[in-house]
């Protein structure tokens, strides 16, 4: 199904007053009495036990088809999986997206009520996804209104000139509404670029711009290359760039905003056409000192990345200089990062491991995506990631970069007609966020009869969260061991499902 065959079969939105979701791509605003077709619900409630599942046609419904919770039999084969309560693995850190410029744009465009449901929708306790980890930009990256750093006057290693006017108009007042919601929030900041005057090449681009966008103004002797440092070696500029981070830092705190770790590099592998800069993890060990002792001033933690190769010897080399790597309190991992994450938890298994953005797509926002984001999840938790990030969290329709590429997002929100629509992703990552708290540890889960299409957690509070998907074409029935209880319950056809168990499992 293509994104327009898609739109028509779960309804745009089009109006101011969007509120109830009619669908896994859509919310419905101009037929507020729309009937929409639900999965299977045959069966109970169980007390204690919340169930709600999504298909491509009907989202976050209350199921209960086969639903049981009851002691587990003699029968040693009674069950299709085991939920290990006994072996909780790492803690999670958080969820979240990415704050951008262009998603400020868009939401603020709309009437101040429909706003407010989407922002309640991503950050609000208990309504949506409850966002309480997420990433912001230092400087401008690929989804800014245009280049920019907080202080392109060359020579300035006082940064006397340094300056976040530019946010004050967008990612600041986006932050400041998502804490107003989750005071909580906890955020972390990567730059794409340093200010151009701190490069080899002078220009906040690597590369040209992609066949059939604007140039971007890089001559042929500008064009940088992976595996090469592009920062200007000397300790000089490693001590400005160093501080730029803690008076950005210190900036966002003036303005309620606390970030608390930094990532020194956005993809210090990949030179491209939009604001990036390459380093050589020889280059980023020299930096990481320099960078330590202005962000022990701040109190603000520094982790690697962000890795997006396959390969655990980039992370290994600065774990292993003696000025660098004990400052590193995890790795951000993202895009063919994901290769390497199975290395990287077992040769450093005290770093936490975060998932920093989850692969863009290319503004299908289709069920299709949907799946294979849930793919991605999986991937990252499975292997020891204790926080995951999507990238755009709203998105104006079609969705593009300022730099040319077509970006997936949570929600599409259209100023042009005042409403917006939940993409399915949105709901692939509710099924996850919505009841996992901070602090939950994921729990390892033994197949007996090939059925590992699940994550499970364990919540503070005692209770366990399994998020499951039935991939057929037909309903699937799942029974699932916790402890001496049996949970059994009938996957509707090609769906996504969450289960929460209040505690007293054993």
């Amino acid at each position: 199904m293509n994104r327009r065959d898609f739109l028509a079969a779960t309804g745009a939105v089009t109006g101011a007053a969007a509120g109830a979701v009619s669908g896994a791509g859509a919310v419905m605003a101009s037929a507020p009495g729309r009937a929409v077709a639900a999965p299977a619900t045959g069966g109970a409630p169980v007390a204690g036990v919340t169930w709600r599942c999504t298909t491509r046609k009907a989202a976050w419904q209350a199921c209960a088809d086969g639903l049981t919770l009851g002691d587990v039999q003699a029968n040693p084969f009674g069950r299709d999986a085991e939920v290990r309560l006994d072996q909780p693995r790492q803690t999670m850190a958080g969820f979240g997206g990415a704050f951008s410029e262009r998603g400020w744009l868009a939401l603020r465009a709309l009437p101040a009520p429909t706003r407010d449901a989407v922002l309640d929708a991503l950050f609000a306790p208990g309504q949506g996804l409850g966002f309480t980890l997420c990433r912001t930009p230092i400087g401008a990256n690929d989804i800014s209104r245009g280049w920019y750093s907080y202080d392109e006057v060359d020579g300035d290693f006082a940064l006397d000139h340094f300056s976040v006017a530019n946010d004050q108009d967008t990612l600041i007042p986006f932050i400041q509404q998502a804490r107003a919601r989750q005071p909580g929030l906890k955020l972390w900041a990567s730059p794409w670029s340093p200010p151009t005057w701190m490069k080899t090449n002078r220009h906040y681009a690597m590369t040209p711009a992609w066949p059939g966008q604007p140039s971007n103004g890089l001559a042929p002797d500008q064009q940088g290359r992976e595996g090469r440092d592009h920062f200007i070696q000397e300790d000089r500029y490693f001590d400005a760039y160093a501080l730029y981070f803690r008076r950005y830092v210190e900036a966002y705190a003036q303005a309620g905003i606390p970030i608390s770790a930094v990532m020194p590099q956005n993809e210090f592998n990949s030179a491209q056409p939009f604001p990036s800069c390459c380093w050589t993890p020889a280059g980023l060990a020299r930096f990481i000192p320099h960078l330590g002792r202005e962000m022990a001033k701040v109190g603000v933690d520094i982790h690697f990345g962000t890795l997006e190769r396959a390969n655990a010897d980039l992370l290994s080399q600065v774990m292993a200089d003696p000025a660098a790597g004990p400052l590193l309190h995890g790795v951000g991992v993202q895009w063919a990062g994901k290769g390497a994450l199975p290395i990287i938890r077992d040769r450093h298994p005290g770093l936490a491991i975060w998932a920093s953005e989850q692969e863009c797509g290319t503004g299908t926002n289709d069920w299709h995506y949907a799946r294979y984001a849930w793919g991605l999840m999986k991937l990252y938790l499975l292997n020891g990631a204790s926080a995951y990030q999507y990238w755009n969290m709203v998105m104006p329709p079609g969705g593009m970069s300022g730099w040319g590429w077509p970006q997936n997002a949570l929600v599409t929100v259209d100023p042009a007609t005042g409403g917006y629509r939940f993409n399915p992703d949105f709901h692939v990552m509710k099924h996850v966020s919505h009841f996992v708290a901070p602090g939950a540890r994921l729990l390892p889960v033994d197949s007996f009869t090939g059925y590992d299409n699940q994550l499970a957690f364990l919540n503070p509070d005692g209770s366990v969260v399994v998020v499951a998907q039935n991939d057929l074409a037909e309903p699937w029935p799942l029974r699932l061991k916790l402890g001496n209880r049996l949970l059994t319950l009938r996957l509707p056809a090609d769906s996504f499902n969450t289960v929460h168990i209040a505690g007293g499992l054993a």
